[in-house]
Parts: structure tokens; C-alpha cells; sequence
């Protein structure tokens, strides 16, 4: 498959279950693959990665209910719920963060750019997850992306002692597709896009 037909394939998929190709051992070496060979602001390397199975990932999405469960209206619960428990089927997560302590350092050292490090780590962050996201969509495992932080930080920095320094930015949920995504609609390309001689 060419990249091109990747960048095609690869779709949010929300309704996951257990059957993959793939061994869990099989999928974190395509997630530390990526992780190394990402690109970033003057080669920092700031994105910090937790890969969480069994218990530890079933954990992860009880926390987000609970938090959940305490700013949810009660009539859109069900739906939360729901939405939750499909995660759930899957058989792992992945927990991004940037290392606030390198973008520090960086500030430090080039103080003309400083004001443009936060903003650069969370870019080069988004291009590790859309790596990840289409290195799982070529093996036909589904994922999708999720943004329940802060309202889950502390608690999972509890649950995963991971260092104070590390900044979470989004999760990834991932497994056997149950359900294929609906078909996507798009916008005119002419409306988005301009090409100057």
C-alpha cells in the first residue's frame, strides 16, 4: 500500500474489540518505531509515550468514568457510557505527553524562540500520533483520538506514576475493528487549497 492509499484508509474508529492480527508485543514495537523516528523542534524528542493492556488499560477508562460520571448531565450519560465501554472492548491505549522539562530547556537555550516551544512540541506530538494512527491502520487495527485531559490528569498520574514534568495531551484507544467507520463526506478542495506560480 502506498502512503498516499494510508492516508486514505486510516479513519476514527469507535466501536472496537479484542481480535487483532497483531500481539501486543507486535503493536508496541510499531508505536516505539514510530516514537523514534518522529520529527520535532531542533531534534528535542520532547513526546514521552505510556502503552497501557490489560488491567492498566481497563483502569485508565474506569478513571475517565468516574471523572465522567461528576460533570456529565445525567441525560447524557448513557451516551458517555456507552462511548466508554466501547473503548473498553479494545486491548490497549496510548497516553501521549510532551516533557514540560525539555521544552524548559529549550526556552533557556534559544530564548528568541521561546515563546514558540510549546506551540512546536505540540505539533511535532500530533505528527507522532498520526504516525502511530496510520501505522495501526495498515495492520487493520482501529483507533481513534481522545481529549479527556485535564479533567483525568491527576488521577492517572496517581495511577501511573509517570513524572510530574510530563504534560498529557491526548490518548488513543485502540483494537479489532467491531463496526467500520461510516463513509466520509468531504468539503470542495478548491475551497480549501490555492496553488500560485
Amino acid at each position: 500500500m502506498t502512503i498516499e492509499n494510508a492516508f486514505a484508509k486510516r479513519r476514527s474508529i469507535y466501536s472496537l474489540n479484542s481480535k487483532t492480527n497483531l500481539s501486543p508485543q507486535q503493536i508496541t514495537d510499531l508505536i516505539t518505531h514510530a516514537l523514534k523516528y518522529a520529527p520535532s523542534a531542533f531534534n528535542s524528542q520532547s513526546a514521552r509515550l505510556i502503552v497501557l493492556y490489560g488491567k492498566s488499560y481497563q483502569k485508565l477508562w474506569d478513571i475517565t468514568l468516574r471523572a465522567l460520571s461528576k460533570v456529565t448531565p445525567p441525560e447524557k450519560f448513557p451516551q458517555t457510557l456507552a462511548k466508554i465501554n466501547s473503548f473498553k472492548q479494545g486491548i490497549g491505549t496510548v497516553l501521549f505527553f510532551e516533557d514540560g522539562k525539555i521544552i524548559e530547556k529549550l526556552q533557556q537555550k534559544y530564548p528568541l524562540y521561546a515563546e514558540n516551544f510549546l506551540k512546536w512540541s505540540e505539533q511535532s506530538n500530533a505528527m507522532l500520533q498520526y504516525m502511530i494512527w496510520l501505522s495501526l491502520s495498515e495492520h487493520k487495527i482501529g483507533a481513534s483520538l481522545q481529549h479527556y485531559n485535564p479533567l483525568i490528569d491527576d488521577d492517572i498520574r496517581h495511577a501511573f506514576h509517570f513524572p510530574k514534568s510530563w504534560r498529557l495531551i491526548a490518548q488513543m484507544p485502540f483494537g479489532g475493528i467491531a463496526h467500520k467507520a461510516e463513509e466520509k463526506s468531504f468539503v470542495s478542495i478548491n475551497n480549501r487549497f490555492k496553488v500560485f506560480d
